[in-house]
């Protein structure tokens, strides 16, 4: 109804290289807390998995957002958020801004690598004082000459110490109000750039987050994104293609139940499967309504996309709702685990550490919340 056989073979293409390049290789990558951005990327830029929506002049496939969904749903697949996120942080959060803003200078000198696999992007927008408070950022670039000289920290930066690109948000002038942001292009090889702090987490721990600084770090002004002054108005809209990403909760959750449902019929208490349990039975059927509830909000939010509505506000209740959902399913699943959903051998204990964050990173529930409620008037 939704996806025509072309859809459905890029779906099928796509999940076969999960399968066989990343899956494999999860439990590894989190013992090593790392995965290889690099090659993991190009091998997806040689298939032409990156850039599903974007412009083929610069390496895009210029296919419509049915396709991009497809693309979401099967980073669903990935049973490791520190690897899924992180590829998406190339594809929807540090390049949507390039690719509509940015000069075809830009384009041809930082979007086609990106696109290609060939160089690994992260999004520099959170600082150590100012996450979901975009307009309290501090790192500033301040304008010299040809160059702009950028001082300042970034924190929570996914792929940051692999990147070789930055697409960072920064403070152009004191002005208040929103117009004193801009974006830009930063390459991590520039002198005064460095990663000063590769952080631990309780999820994601394949994932390489830092801690940037930024010290006198000089980059040539033909790196600003757009217009200066108006950073914090295309980070505004490069967030609706990040919080789509949230398409990939109900995947996640649907496949957490029905490992949970053959572990259920695979375990016997007082003489029975449990599945055997009514309540049980039930608990998963709620949940399994909760993930078609939150499907079909993503198949509308795409509904819109292509129709160029705009869906900011469906896009803040997917991320709001998906985020949630998921998180409840995957706890509700441990603890029909019972021990052994505490135990690491069981994919659902990475499951569970890994779902924390979806309701604080790209915005935090209350944000969302607050998008909501103002977009409806309120």
């Amino acid at each position: 109804m939704y996806f025509s056989s072309e859809h459905e073979l890029f779906r099928r293409n796509l999940r076969e290289f999960i399968d066989s390049e990343i899956n494999p290789n999860v439990e590894k990558w989190e013992e090593e807390e790392a995965w290889p951005a690099h090659e993991i990327l190009k091998k997806m830029g040689d298939l032409g998995f990156l850039g599903i929506t974007m412009d083929p002049a610069y390496g895009g496939q210029g296919l419509d957002y049915w396709f991009d969904l497809v693309f979401l749903e099967e980073m669903g697949h990935i049973r490791a958020g520190g690897v899924a996120v992180p590829i998406t942080v190339q594809t929807h959060m540090a390049t949507p801004a390039i690719h509509k803003f940015g000069s075809d200078e830009l384009k041809k000198k930082y979007l086609r690598p990106a696109l290609a696999g060939d160089a690994v992007f992260a999004i520099g927008v959170s600082e150590p004082d100012a996450g979901s408070d975009v307009a309290g950022l501090r790192t500033t670039a301040r304008k010299v000459g040809n160059e702009y000289v950028i001082n300042g920290s970034k924190t929570f930066i996914t792929n940051g110490a692999q990147a070789d690109y930055v697409t960072l948000l920064a403070r152009t002038s004191d002005e208040p109000g929103h117009h004193c942001f801009s974006l830009f292009v930063v390459p991590t090889d520039t002198p005064g750039f460095s990663v000063s702090k590769k952080l631990k987490k309780m999820g994601w721990r394949c994932s390489d987050t830092a801690m940037l600084t930024f010290e006198d770090m000089k980059i040539p002004a033909e790196n600003l994104i757009g217009e200066e002054g108006m950073g914090f108005i295309y980070q505004m809209q490069q967030f609706q293609h990040e919080r789509l990403t949230a398409a990939s909760s109900y995947i996640m959750a649907q496949e957490v139940i029905d490992e949970t449902i053959e572990y259920l019929r695979n375990r016997k208490a007082f003489g029975k499967p449990l599945l055997a349990k009514q309540v049980l039975r039930h608990r998963l059927a709620e949940m399994m309504t909760e993930v078609e509830c939150v499907r079909h909000l993503a198949y509308h939010c795409v509904r819109q996309l292509e129709a160029g509505i705009d869906t900011t506000k469906e896009i803040s209740m997917l991320k709001y709702r998906g985020a949630r959902m998921a998180k409840r399913v995957i706890d509700e699943c441990l603890q029909m685990y019972g021990g052994n959903g505490f135990i690491e051998e069981y994919p659902i204990a990475r499951a569970y550490r890994d779902v924390r964050v979806m309701t604080i990173g790209g915005g935090a529930d209350e944000i969302m919340l607050e998008i909501v409620s103002k977009m409806s008037g309120m």
